[in-house]
């Protein structure tokens, strides 16, 4: 996400010339210094929810920390959820998703969502083991949590080196 984005009234008046303008009933969402825009002419196909109960048929290609952001191959994945599904399964983002479990890393993803969703828990939900913690030690094993951006996108991975075994990002 880049530029500046601001919220106002309908028509405002305002000084130069903004990137995007997203009209709505009252207000206008405007955006100047954007990056790029690509508009597509038909919706990409979107792969099986996460919330599903059956994902037996979702097999992922890729590192497995891009293929779980791949709408395209599971949907409704976002990065908070990829990085506490792989720690919990103990599998690095940059490990190859043909030689990971994939329906354990999904079964993860989707009770950890599950429960955040769930307005009948009444428990509080664990915190976060490594999203966000880069820097701090990791409540499993005590190595630090990294971070580092991954993919097209470039969004950031957390992980512990410690104990996400698959690899570490290129170059490392």
């Amino acid at each position: 996400m880049s530029g500046r984005w601001r919220v106002e009234p309908r028509g405002a008046a305002r000084t130069g010339r903004p990137w995007l303008v997203l009209r709505g009933g009252a207000y206008e969402a405007v955006l100047w210094n954007g990056p790029v825009l690509e508009l597509v002419a038909r919706r990409p196909a979107l792969g099986p929810d996460v919330l599903t109960d059956d994902l037996s048929a979702v097999r992922m290609h890729g590192p497995i920390g891009e293929a779980l952001l791949d709408q395209r191959q599971v949907a409704g994945i976002g990065n908070v959820w990829r990085c506490e599904a792989l720690w919990h399964a103990r599998v690095s983002p940059w490990a190859a998703a043909g030689e990971v479990d994939q329906q354990e890393i999904l079964g993860h993803a989707h009770r950890l969502m599950s429960a955040a969703l769930s307005a009948s828990n009444k428990l509080r939900l664990s915190p976060r083991q490594v999203y966000r913690r880069a820097g701090r030690p990791c409540r499993r094993c005590g190595e630090t949590i990294r971070s580092r951006g991954q993919g097209d996108d470039n969004r950031i991975a957390y992980w512990c080196p410690g104990c996400q075994a698959g690899g570490g990002p290129p170059g490392e």
